[in-house]
């Protein structure tokens, strides 16, 4: 049965006095050593004076509370432990340290620790229960707590914390937290945002590939270049690889040329061809903002074939709420909602229920010009042609708008307005 037998914050303890078994005071406390041991991690050390890395185990703490520490009968100086590698100090790599708030998705600063002394089958462990990262947290340390002792305390349990950083050398923390895998892409790229880009770097190496895609995604450019920028090649050209074709152009064409080009050398070859292509368009263009990720199907197949490729290819688009018919040299002929391939008679030929009539852009067009059209026709997204007439990609909605209209709440209500309009309405 474990047993509480105290409870105290690390600036309580800090300086106070560490007492022999006789009462006579032979040093102060420095700072304290925590190592992970299961749950919690735990003080294993009492480091008692600046200029040495000794340590007085806990093991030889017979008392402690915000006066100080007692030690046990019979503790000598040669009973002192060493750092351990996967050991570190509270003060000098945890408080004023950044830590990722997985509860609240959010950075924080840790500004106090929260200590447990705790009693189990005749032997006592410190263990750090928590960290304080409010504002009583840093005015206890000044001395000023009494200020704010209205105000409650905000304590961040362990389970919910993640590190930014190694605090020395050895130490590496490599262990997967099940919190990290659920965050939304969109609060891991608002803590992206709030970090240095020493801390994005190692972050992002904390998460997979398909996680630091898509939360590169919610990035805006600046960002993702600087992301990029400072990740090792290897993985970079590995996450650019799975980027949509028009992000990752969007990404190499502002990074410099020399690390563009090795990035691009790293790259499948078929995958860097896609996005030397879409470099090569002038910003403002229709082709520099489209996507070459969109599904398209022969005419002469038919609906149930179509829906048996769209299992496949699914996976891959950008979007599925439009399907376009091309010929053998990629000309585009026609274009079908999902809806309409979903309810028509499995046995039907494309050709007989697309529409011939397909609203699209130039690659050469303005993005201006594409914005016009995509609201006139109340689009989700628009096919972009050459001068003979083949497909070259597809430009959706969410990416001219956040040229034209960047305010995300703008965003939001022309995709609700756009998604009505299309219910009601056929796709070309």
């Amino acid at each position: 049965m474990v047993k509480l037998i105290g409870e105290y914050y690390f600036s309580q303890v800090l300086d106070k006095p560490i007492y022999d078994e006789s009462g006579i005071r032979i040093a102060r406390i420095r700072d304290m050593a925590v190592r992970w041991n299961g749950s919690y991690p735990e003080v294993v050390g009492i480091k008692y004076a600046r200029k040495t890395t000794s340590l007085i185990p806990v093991q030889w703490v017979n008392e402690c509370d915000s006066q100080g520490i007692s030690l046990k009968p019979g503790y000598t100086a040669d009973k002192n432990i060493a750092l351990n590698d996967n050991d570190i100090f509270i003060s000098k790599w945890l408080l004023d340290k950044q830590i990722v708030d997985l509860k609240g998705s959010k950075l924080v600063r840790v500004n106090d620790v929260r200590l447990f002394w705790l009693e189990q089958d005749d032997a006592r462990r410190l263990v750090v229960i928590a960290v304080d990262i409010g504002i009583r947290g840093l005015m206890r340390r000044l001395g000023m707590e009494f200020l704010v002792k209205n105000r409650k305390e905000n304590l961040l349990g362990w389970q919910y914390m993640k590190p930014l950083e190694h605090w020395n050398a050895h130490l590496q923390v490599t262990r997967e937290k099940p919190q990290l895998k659920e965050l939304h892409p969109a609060d891991i790229a608002d803590l992206l945002e709030d970090m240095s880009y020493k801390h994005r770097s190692g972050f992002i190496q904390s998460l997979d590939d398909q996680q630091a895609i898509e939360a590169l995604s919610e990035l805006d450019l600046e960002t993702q270049v600087e992301v990029i920028q400072h990740m090792d090649e290897e993985r970079a050209s590995d996450i650019l690889e799975d980027m949509p074709p028009d992000e990752a152009a969007d990404i190499l064409g502002e990074l410099p040329v020399e690390k563009s080009e090795d990035l691009l050398k790293l790259m499948e070859d078929e995958d860097a061809a896609e996005v030397r292509e879409l470099m090569q368009y002038e910003e403002g263009t229709a082709g520099s903002l489209m996507t070459t990720e969109y599904i398209t199907f022969s005419s002469s197949i038919t609906a149930e074939q179509a829906i048996n490729q769209l299992r496949e290819q699914a996976p891959s688009a950008e979007t599925i709420y439009y399907l376009y018919v091309i010929d053998e040299e990629e000309h585009l002929l026609g274009v079908l909602s999902l809806r309409e391939l979903i309810i028509t008679d499995p046995r039907t030929v494309l050709k007989d229920i697309m529409h011939t009539k397909v609203v699209s852009v130039a690659d050469q067009d303005e993005d201006q010009h594409v914005a016009e059209v995509i609201n006139k026709y109340g689009l989700l997204a628009v096919p972009v042609v050459d001068e003979t007439g083949i497909m070259l990609g597809i430009i959706t909605v969410d990416d001219i708008l956040d040229i034209v209209m960047p305010e995300r709440s703008k965003l939001e209500t022309y995709f609700s307005f756009a998604i009505h309009k299309l219910a009601g309405k056929r796709a070309s």
